[in-house]
């Protein structure tokens, strides 16, 4: 449980960003420095802002601003890149169509997951199989699939292969022809400019993270590199791209379940990096009394939490917190969130390390992080 924190620390990460390539990192006196403040941090908030990430302004503004600019087009537009089931559970879902322990919450956005290719993760990820709708034509590749198992399995491993070639070479010719056709009706030919902006902002994300996990891996008296490897030396990731409505009523100070721009919750996978707007003020984290402390927009940083899986590998010696957002502004509210996850199909159990730190006692269950976000996301959604 977080303890009765008042503010949220930030944590100026530049000394652990220089070193992070150097195999001595974990001897340096300005690492030690950032790793013990990440530590604490996490230990009684689960919650941080970092600065110093080397992010430019100028992309972390513009990924804000192309956010707005796609959630300003017509319901109609948004909707040809809808969020269901056939598209991997990827694309745009309306107001209310996101569930928080069975309320609607109050925003619009575009989830996006790490693409995930036929069989990718077998039976365990095929809910999730397909790729990214902001931008490129999406092919449901099931439908291209052996529907039922045939008499012979070598026959049936022929008409894969085949199928598969089939929709490889489709797919690599829509991709082209949807790259030079901007009148197409079946994806939003606005904003033009989102493509390469998301691009270049998930690569930083996903650099940036993986370095912060290293020096959260040294505060828990691990290598710098302790999760890589088979825990998450080939991450999922998550990002969600969300749009929050000013509420009817900004003045009243009683809100109603249904006024919540996302309700309380922890999230699912390693660490979180929020990108919200500088002046509104709508992101709430709950301390161990159940108060609800406001994460105070910072201009340049990032706000950053623990999810339930590092949670489980420190053995509970981190807090995955409850946090919440109300947009209490009588201004449209925009954030993008990108989650950092572990390996798909990674068994996650506390880290021995962490166990040692806690008693000599495993507190917390195994649990295989696929598993885990795949049920989350079937009970996630109104459709």
């Amino acid at each position: 449980m977080a303890s009765n924190f008042k503010t949220i620390p930030i944590i100026d990460i530049s000394p652990l960003l220089k070193k992070s390539d150097d195999p001595t990192m974990s001897e340096d006196k300005g690492v030690l420095e950032v790793c013990n403040l990440l530590d604490r941090a996490c230990k009684e908030a689960g919650f941080f802002y970092v600065k110093g990430h080397g992010i430019p302004d100028s992309l972390i503004n513009a990924v804000k601003d192309v956010t707005r600019d796609f959630f300003d087009l017509p319901y109609d537009e948004k909707n040809k890149i809808k969020l269901s089931a056939v598209t991997g559970y990827r694309g745009y879902q309306r107001i209310g169509e996101n569930i928080t322990l069975g309320v609607p919450d109050m925003h619009e956005a575009i989830d996006c997951y790490r693409e995930v290719t036929p069989g990718m993760y077998g039976a365990l990820g095929k809910s999730l199989e397909g790729s990214n709708m902001w931008y490129l034509f999406w092919f449901r590749p099931a439908a291209l699939m052996v529907a039922k198992p045939r008499p012979c399995w070598v026959r049936t491993l022929l008409i894969y292969q085949k199928e598969m070639y089939i929709y490889l070479l489709f797919h690599r010719a829509m991709n082209l022809y949807m790259d030079k056709c901007d009148n197409v009706d079946f994806r939003p030919s606005n904003p033009s400019n989102f493509k390469p902006l998301m691009e270049e902002y998930l690569g930083l994300l996903k650099d940036l993270s993986r370095r912060i996990m290293q020096g959260i891996s040294i505060a828990l008296s691990g290598s710098p590199n302790m999760f890589e490897g088979e825990r998450a030396g080939d991450p999922f990731w998550v990002m969600r791209i969300i749009g929050y409505p000013a509420l009817s009523d900004s003045t009243n100070a009683m809100k109603l379940d249904n006024d919540i721009g996302c309700g309380a919750h922890t999230d699912y996978g390693l660490l979180t990096l929020v990108n919200q707007d500088d002046d509104i003020t709508a992101l709430q984290v709950r301390n161990r009394s159940g108060e609800w402390i406001s994460a105070v927009p910072i201009p340049g940083t990032f706000v950053c939490n623990i999810g339930d899986m590092l949670k489980i590998l420190s053995n509970g010696l981190y807090e995955s917190t409850l946090h919440r957002v109300i947009n209490s502004s009588p201004k449209y509210r925009v954030s993008v969130a990108f989650f950092l996850e572990p390996n798909f199909d990674a068994a996650i159990e506390p880290l021995e390390c962490c166990v040692q730190h806690t008693g000599g006692v495993a507190k917390l269950g195994r649990a295989v992080y696929g598993e885990h976000l795949v049920r989350k996301v079937l009970t996630n959604f109104v459709m």
